[in-house]
């Protein structure tokens, strides 16, 4: 029977980060563990599902080679990748580790560095045809000076006397003994007696590295740009965090998007408006000719096919909708608002044919009135 695809298993989006995975894997581990469900058979296949599924999508390497070509990425008999046996005991324990208080043994001391996310603002026309740029971002990195160990130069970090390396203490509460994270070397299990200067014995330091970031065309408000492994370094040699690069868009002087479709207004004479004619519009990608029919009122969109935004996901293109705003003539001369005058003295003649919309609305007001 063919596998299930591991995101399915673990009930989230392809693009969600570590810690989505994480807590969704907890989640499932703790409903369909064997020893809370000795009455469902089910519950152990649910519960190893699970396990391999958050084996392989929590570490990098794999859930890469597992995006790209499936279960045939990971599967070690097909050639193309390997499981890591360290996975499900490190995150399993550290799960009753939480809940227990860490009653199963001791813990690692290695932890992954944390996430980054970094807002970054383009134009509509960077995001409809996609663009390269660099951010400059703040980070922890290793410090040079002690390489990582927050010891200063010629000294190690020693065990900490307090909790004997393990970096948990026990402690005793009536019949409960509780274990949580050492107060004095908050759970690295290390003592830096003579600490070093530039990291202030935490072995590392603030910088700033700057990232070249492919947007691909199409990206739209909200959507997050991953750079695996760009977040801040792993303690004790841990793995680092990924930076998330979340996209914004800057308001445009012509266009509002609405998904891959774009939106514009164009003013039209009250003359083109009432006889027809053919007008210019922006697009992305150059000007295009719109023919104005006769008798055109205002609002009326025109829709230009394929002229919006590719979307990211496929090759299909959105659309330009061109919404026309018939303009009321300003400053006009004697001789103009005389010709208007003509012009409406002889609508009124019969004014049901030439402005049949004012004429249904008085319709629907005298109506109005004498129902009331």
């Amino acid at each position: 029977m063919a596998k299930r695809d591991f995101y399915e298993i673990l009930g989230v989006n392809r693009d969600a980060s570590d810690e989505e995975i994480k807590k969704a894997y907890r989640k499932l581990a703790m409903k369909h563990h064997p020893d809370r469900n000795p009455d469902n058979p089910n519950a152990e296949g649910h519960f190893k599902e699970a396990k391999e599924a958050y084996e392989i999508l929590a570490d990098p390497q794999q859930r890469a080679a597992y995006d790209q070509y499936g279960h045939a990425g990971v599967d070690p008999q097909s050639g193309m990748g390997g499981g890591g046996a360290g996975g499900f005991s490190d995150a399993f324990g550290g799960i009753f580790d939480e809940i227990f208080g860490g009653a199963r043994g001791g813990r690692s001391n290695i932890y992954r560095g944390a996430d980054l996310r970094y807002n970054l603002e383009i134009t509509l026309e960077q995001a409809a045809f996609g663009t390269e740029t660099k951010i400059r971002i703040p980070t922890m990195e290793v410090c040079e000076a002690c390489h990582g160990s927050g010891a200063k130069a010629g000294t190690q970090p020693k065990t900490c006397p307090t909790c004997q390396g393990s970096g948990q203490v026990r402690l005793q509460q009536g019949f409960f003994s509780i274990q949580q994270t050492c107060p004095k070397c908050h759970g690295t299990g290390r003592f830096v007696a003579d600490p070093c200067a530039p990291c202030h014995g935490a072995g590392r330091v603030k910088q700033h590295k700057t990232l070249a970031v492919k947007i691909p065309a199409g990206v739209d408000e909200g959507d997050r740009i991953r750079l695996s492994g760009e977040g801040e370094h792993g303690v004790n040699g841990g793995p680092s965090g990924d930076l998330y690069v979340q996209i914004h868009l800057k308001a445009h002087a012509v266009f509002q998007r609405e998904q891959n479709d774009l939106h514009c207004e164009m003013p039209i004479s009250f003359t083109t408006a009432a006889l027809g004619g053919e007008i210019d519009i922006p697009t992305l990608d150059g000007a295009a000719k719109v023919r104005i029919p006769p008798e055109t009122q205002s609002g009326k969109a025109f829709r230009l096919r394929g002229k919006g935004i590719k979307s990211v996901r496929s090759h299909a293109h959105g659309d330009l909708l061109c919404h026309v705003v018939v303009e009321t003539p300003v400053h006009l001369t004697e001789r103009q608002k005389e010709l208007l005058r003509e012009l409406e003295e002889s609508s009124q003649e019969n004014s049901g044919r030439h402005n049949p919309r004012a004429k249904s609305w008085m319709d629907r007001v005298r109506d109005f009135f004498a129902a009331t």
